[in-house]
């Protein structure tokens, strides 16, 4: 056998998988507490530990392995203009597996640098400007963060007209920086790729050893990608297969929603969005969630209209002993049914944001659909992640991501229809995107044999997905 350890060191817990790459098959898993706190591989060392006494041969695997801890990757995104270039460059920051944490347009001065600098971004990403157009406000921001003597990486994805002018002056003031492709080209076109590949380029070679998780360059050497970015890789191998698809990932401090989307080009001259929908997103919502972020959860939940305020005490009080005990695991049956109502909020709550709002608009170009965000209504498949729809009954997980789904959810959310509902129940979604770039075959197997829904289907009936 040639075994491979997929690790995934997230925020609360670090989770392994033990894949035989000559079979494509999936020998074992097991889980740990993240060691953030003395040494982000002793997690690591507990769960190699578990998988060995399951097969020897484990002590001498390869590792692949993506990491969300310590806070994950915070972004902050500078632009010409919140409406079109931040913007855009937030949906690129979040589709590389980043948190967004601050947005500034209009460019960058002294006491926009403090403010940025209070925000604490791992990473700066510095757009604006359509090819050919105005150089001003990036070439000036790369001046006020030089000035500033910025300590952070810089990607710098703008106008290609004033990349020169750009990189020199955070050159000069010894800024860490990358140079990627403008992800706004042109009007109405978002082209992330390039700025994905050199965001994850700078959280592997300057945010992770900055965040001094570990004393060991193995701890490095190991990692690939910042988790989320890892596991929309997945995603994109599985809707290669299965079709449109949409994954919650319910997680302690943050609910995050990935979606892969074949767009429609007749659909897309009706829409009138500030940035053009792409094929590939994935939303953070930060205020959803399971430990951290459970108080809010609730409350928007009753913001939403999703539970009754009169009756919402008890589950309140169940959510802020989460906020205050992250650690808390609960032991009964009680305790696990407020876990599973407050990710069923959850899911719903960021499903819906996901997928936005639309509506017809008359204007001087007659009528037009406005829409706030993904239209999720056809998609084949929803995929559930995250370890409150992982431990619960198969029934309650899949009636939690149904209860999310149908054409009479209210408020004109544009949410699936009728799609098919899974569990990742073996984290395997983190697994294909470690393994995608090297051995697709085995990621695409592992998809095809560890997702199988309530009635025994997988996710695909035939091609590639087949084991």
């Amino acid at each position: 056998m040639i075994l491979v350890a997929c690790v995934d060191f997230g925020s609360t817990f670090t989770k392994a998988l033990l894949v035989d790459l000559d079979t494509a098959r999936l020998v074992a898993t097991t889980e740990a507490r993240t060691t953030v706190h003395t040494d982000v591989l002793d997690g690591w060392v507990h769960c190699r530990d578990a998988l060995v006494r399951t097969d020897q041969a484990a002590a001498s695997a390869d590792v692949l392995a993506c990491s969300s801890a310590g806070g994950g990757l915070r972004v902050a995104v500078v632009g010409n203009e919140a409406l079109v270039t931040a913007e855009a460059g937030r949906r690129v920051a979040l589709g590389s597996g980043g948190r967004v944490v601050h947005v500034v347009g209009g460019g960058l001065d002294g006491d926009r640098v403090e403010t940025l600098r209070a925000a604490a971004p791992d990473l700066v990403l510095l757009v604006g400007g359509t090819d050919g157009g105005n150089t001003a406000v990036i070439t000036g921001a790369a001046h006020a963060l030089a000035d500033a003597r910025w300590q952070g990486p810089v990607v710098v994805a703008g106008n290609a007209d004033a990349a020169d002018a750009a990189t020199t002056a955070l050159r000069a003031g010894g800024v860490p920086h990358d140079l990627a492709d403008n992800v706004v080209p042109r009007i109405g076109v978002l082209a992330p790729d390039g700025a994905r590949v050199a965001i994850r380029e700078a959280f592997l070679r300057h945010v992770i050893g900055g965040k001094h998780l570990s004393r060991s360059d193995d701890f490095t050497a190991m990692l690939t990608g910042p988790t989320p970015d890892v596991v929309l890789t997945g995603v994109e191998l599985l809707a290669a297969a299965a079709g449109d698809v949409a994954v919650v990932d319910v997680g302690g401090a943050t609910t995050d929603v990935h979606s892969v989307v074949e767009l429609d080009p007749e659909d897309a001259g009706l829409a009138r969005q500030v940035v053009a929908p792409t094929r590939v997103t994935r939303t953070v919502e930060g205020d959803l969630g399971m430990r951290w972020s459970a108080t809010s959860t609730v409350r928007e939940g009753v913001a939403a209209g999703l539970l009754d305020a009169d009756n919402s005490g008890a589950l309140t009080a169940a959510a802020d002993r989460r906020n205050s005990e992250p650690d808390y695991v609960p032991t009964d049956a009680h305790g696990h049914a407020d876990d599973q109502q407050i990710a069923g909020l959850a899911v719903e709550l960021a499903l819906s944001r996901h997928a936005g709002r639309q509506r017809v608009a008359l204007g001087p170009d007659g009528r037009v659909v406005e829409r706030s965000g993904k239209d999720l209504r056809e998609i084949a498949l929803l995929v559930g992640s995250g370890g409150a729809l992982r431990h619960a009954p198969a029934d309650v997980a899949a009636e939690l991501l149904t209860r999310a789904t149908g054409v009479d959810v209210p408020g004109g959310w544009l949410v699936p229809r009728a799609p098919r509902v899974m569990v990742d129940r073996t984290y395997v979604l983190v697994a294909a995107g470690l393994l995608a770039r090297t051995h697709p075959d085995v990621a695409n197997a592992l998809l095809a044999t560890q997702l199988i829904d309530s009635e025994g289907r997988r996710p695909a009936d035939g091609g590639r997905m087949r084991p």
